[in-house]
């Protein structure tokens, strides 16, 4: 049996097969040299070769050098199931894409600082583009990519894939980022909303492991929260669940972009955050980073604002813990790096609002996955879409 001529639409579908026949002679075979392959699948040397190439790029194979009747050879060993997947990770400022295995795990990754937020369409466009470049650098064949997650950051709706009105990237309100990178990459692509992959993440591979009911909260340019009851993701009806930047703390507040006054967000999302500095000219902390230090080397009006922010992240969680009872919240962003600054108002806050039962047995701890949690849950999401197609 050789390669066939087959007509130019089903190259793809030949292309699969003839590596599936690859990975089932070396399921049953064990370690096998790429002479023996060609042999026992039928396909040519070139063939078995290209094949392999895609597969070590994809982290599916092992190759090492060997020998086979006194000539140098390459034995090949399959190390897990086929099927590359990519992560795409979109936040305001930057793009990141990853390339993963079978199981979710990270083989390479490239980043590029864009203005994400300014269109979505071009937006996509770049992260299409990035995606070629990773796959390009590692040499694996884009025909070989099987599904992809897009980490966004705002609600996305179940039914139709569509980013959420209330979202930091205004602009991608009503987008359906799934859809457009699927139409160029291809594949398959699932949007889900940042702060649920980095959840996801979390009690695959972080803290979270060995928890049934987590609650992850991601403090950046909004406040979004991944829940996990049960050992599962809660997305409610609509894919809103978790949106607790729009809690409701202070009536006479000030008004958030949702519309409404007093949310959580304008006293722990990063603009609102920078607007409460009482000094704005040179030197002034310009980032959430910034303001963490100076608090750190004891600015007083940095430490009132990051305790004022625990205080009000406190209040909120307290909702949360009282509604769902979790055993575990798990603090991300830049802002949890001001540590117990951050946390001690947190409890002192729960403390005073939240039932005793539902503080018993509940811990708050930063996540362990840090800036790569949304990128790693949608690998992992990937995956599991690619092992029930």
């Amino acid at each position: 049996m050789t390669d066939v001529e087959v007509t130019p639409g089903s190259q793809a579908a030949l292309r699969r097969a003839n590596q599936q026949r690859v990975v089932d002679a070396l399921r049953s075979g064990g370690t096998l040299t790429q002479a023996e392959i060609a042999r026992g699948t039928g396909l040519s040397p070139a063939s078995v070769s290209n094949i392999v190439r895609n597969l070590r790029a994809a982290g599916t194979v092992s190759v090492r050098e060997t020998s086979s009747n006194g000539r140098r050879a390459r034995a090949v060993t399959l190390i897990r199931p086929p099927g590359a997947v990519v992560a795409i990770d979109f936040t305001l400022t930057a793009i990141t894409a990853a390339l993963g295995d079978s199981e979710g795990g990270v083989l390479a990754r490239e980043a590029i600082a864009y203005d994400v937020a300014g269109d979505p369409e071009r937006g996509v466009r770049r992260a299409v583009w990035l995606v070629e470049t990773l796959l390009g650098r590692v040499r694996v064949d884009r025909r070989t990519v099987v599904a992809a997650t897009a980490a966004v950051p705002g609600p996305v709706d179940l039914a139709t894939g569509e980013i959420g009105a209330i979202t930091c990237m205004p602009r991608w309100a009503g987008f359906r980022p799934g859809e457009a990178l699927g139409l160029r990459l291809g594949v398959p692509v699932t949007a889900e909303n940042d702060a649920n992959l980095c959840a996801l993440a979390e009690m695959a591979d972080g803290a979270g492991q060995g928890r049934e009911h987590v609650v992850y909260v991601r403090l950046g340019q909004g406040v979004g929260a991944g829940i996990v009851v049960g050992g599962a993701l809660f997305r409610g009806a609509g894919g809103t669940a978790g949106e607790i930047g729009h809690i409701g703390l202070d009536e006479r507040g000030q008004v958030c972009r949702c519309g409404n006054r007093g949310c959580l967000e304008t006293v722990l999302g990063a603009p609102y955050l920078l607007d409460m500095l009482p000094h704005q000219g040179e030197g002034a902390p310009r980032s959430v980073a910034e303001l963490v230090a100076a608090a750190e080397k004891g600015d007083p009006g940095c430490r009132r604002i990051v305790a004022e922010a625990g205080s009000a992240l406190g209040r909120a969680l307290g909702v949360l813990a009282n509604t769902f009872n979790p055993e575990l919240v798990l603090l991300g962003g830049e802002l949890t790096e001001a540590g117990e600054a951050l946390q001690e108002p947190v409890r002192r806050s729960m403390e005073l609002g939240t039932l005793g039962s539902a503080l018993a047995r509940l811990r708050i701890e930063r996540g362990r996955l840090g800036d790569d949690a949304a990128l790693r849950g949608a690998l992992l999401l990937a995956a599991r879409a690619a092992a029930n197609m």
